[in-house]
């Protein structure tokens, strides 16, 4: 191992080490399940802000959305981009502070143990189902974590990639299994300011070594539609894309995904006040717009980044996700300080990595120890026996999600996309109807969260394989959460009103969020 190589280890050691540090500090606070997978509701606005977009963004912001900018052109990353924004601020405006009063008046702990209360599910229906689909999507999930961790160390040390990627996971399940929720926002909290780092220094080292963003500009130009957001070019093939409305209105969905995603709408249930979500709020989106469009940029200085010879020539939007990577290992070739600069870099990136894995990790848990063993199949565990079943199954879970991750050559950008879709279809059209409409029932959120899980394989696996050359081949969250959505109105409708129990706990929520 040369002597850049050992400064860059010492970098990202240091870093790996205070994660492990933290949780073993946070370990001592958790006295129960709830402070285990909710904080105790102890979170302050900054925090969880941050925290909430640092598990959101993942290595999807370092390595997924640049490589699809460099390899594509505008157009897909800046739709999706966009309609992120638009939803990261939307869930915090309307979602946050109702779902924040309305689990803590229910003392609900989880995202299903709210869909059971909400509803008056007494038989934890709603509990299994809900609980069965966070395991099935979060778990591809958090492969993918654990996938551009190995890919990072693979590409930098040119070790084994499934090592490389055991060692990741074991890392990141030390941390989750000692601190849990607490460890697990603050770690995020701390890795949020680590990624804006990343980008700011990549940004800055690709604009100044080719020459300025006019030379940047220039040579894309020359690349008929690459910046034009209605069409594209795709740099693999040499051809120019189109992009009309119906795939830039299916790109935009993306946001709708915010809606859904249990390990941001924990963050909305932990906050210690919710008069200080819009705090969060506010650091929430204009952190969310400016890493965004810094990603974004990062994939056009990229494409001069690679004639230059500084990166190598990506054939696909895959093998270019580790462009932030190999600028890094360019940076630290450069001498001892540039070394440290690029291991700052590459921490960065397994920050973004780690942020999004320890939250989906902790998500998944809870629905297997608290929502199907105590809640739905009724085992009665003592607070220590089930701080222990928690921990066995963020192990469990891992080690699911380290053989699903096996596969080097899989996108990062698409297993996101996929997962992203079943929770927005499956979770958002019941969580904006279970907050904003009385008459959802409790068979309105079952046929809602079935059928917006089941249209996801169908359109993803069936719909878009048949039809791929068709105005069908769009994106499978905006098709799934219109049906998801239809399907709640239309059977809760049809079904028995909810009782009045439920009706006043609503209207008792809707005038507190007021205040």
């Amino acid at each position: 191992m040369t002597t850049t190589s050992i400064v860059i280890m010492i970098a990202i050691v240091v870093y790996l080490i205070m994660l492990v540090v933290i949780g073993a500090v946070f370990s001592k606070k958790n006295k129960n399940t709830d402070d285990f997978y909710l904080g105790g509701r102890k979170l302050g606005p900054i925090v969880t802000a941050m925290s909430a977009e640092a598990s959101d963004m993942s290595s999807w912001l370092l390595m997924g959305l640049p490589a699809v900018a460099l390899m594509t052109g505008v157009p897909e990353a800046f739709w999706t981009a966009l309609g992120l924004a638009v939803g990261t601020y939307l869930n915090w405006l309307f979602v946050a502070k109702r779902l924040r009063v309305y689990t803590s008046k229910v003392e609900a702990v989880t995202l299903p143990d709210f869909f059971s209360k909400r509803f008056g599910d007494d038989k934890h229906i709603i509990t299994l189902i809900a609980a069965l689909f966070i395991v099935v999507f979060f778990i591809p999930y958090t492969a993918s974590g654990f996938a551009a961790c190995g890919k990072l160390f693979a590409s930098l040390f040119g070790i084994s990639y499934v090592t490389a990627m055991v060692v990741s996971a074991i890392v990141i399940v030390i941390y989750c299994t000692l601190g849990g929720f607490l460890a697990a926002s603050t770690t995020d909290f701390i890795q949020s300011i680590i990624m804006t780092v990343a980008l700011l220094v990549v940004l800055g080292v690709g604009e100044a070594v080719t020459n300025g963003f006019d030379n940047v500009f220039n040579n894309v130009q020359s690349l008929d539609g690459y910046l034009d957001v209605f069409r594209g070019f795709d740099v693999a093939k040499g051809s120019v894309g189109s992009y009309g409305a119906l795939p830039v209105a299916s790109t935009l969905a993306w946001g709708l995904g915010y809606f859904g995603m249990p390990h941001i709408l924990l963050r909305f249930m932990a906050i210690e006040d919710r008069h200080k979500l819009k705090i969060s709020r506010r650091v929430a989106s204009v952190w969310v717009v400016i890493s965004m469009g810094i990603a974004v940029l990062i994939g056009i200085v990229g494409y001069s980044l690679m004639k230059a010879g500084i990166t190598p020539a990506y054939e696909n939007a895959s093998a270019a996700e580790t462009i932030i990577v190999d600028v890094a290992k360019w940076i630290a070739s450069h001498g001892y300080i540039p070394a440290f600069v690029g291991g700052v870099i590459l921490a960065g990136v397994l920050a973004s990595t780690m942020s999004t894995a320890d939250s989906q990790l902790l998500a998944a848990a809870s629905s297997i120890s608290q929502n199907l063993v105590q809640e739905t199949f009724g085992k009665k565990l003592t607070e220590k026996k089930g701080m222990w079943l928690a921990r066995v199954c963020v192990i469990v879970i891992s080690v699911i999600a380290v053989f699903l991750a096996l596969d080097p050559s899989s996108s990062v950008f698409r297993i996101v996309s996929f997962a992203w879709a079943g929770f927005g279809a499956v979770f958002g059209p019941l969580v904006l109807f279970g907050l904003f409409w009385k008459r959802t029932n409790k068979w309105g959120a079952i046929a809602g969260m079935i059928s917006g899980g089941a249209t996801i394989f169908v359109w993803k696996f069936v719909i878009r394989e048949v039809f791929a050359d068709t105005i069908l081949n769009i994106y499978e969250l905006l098709p799934a959460f219109i049906i998801a959505s239809v399907m709640i109105v239309v059977v809760s409708l049809v079904t028995k009103a909810p009782d009045e129990k439920i009706v006043k706990i609503y209207e008792e929520v809707r005038k507190e969020s007021k205040t």
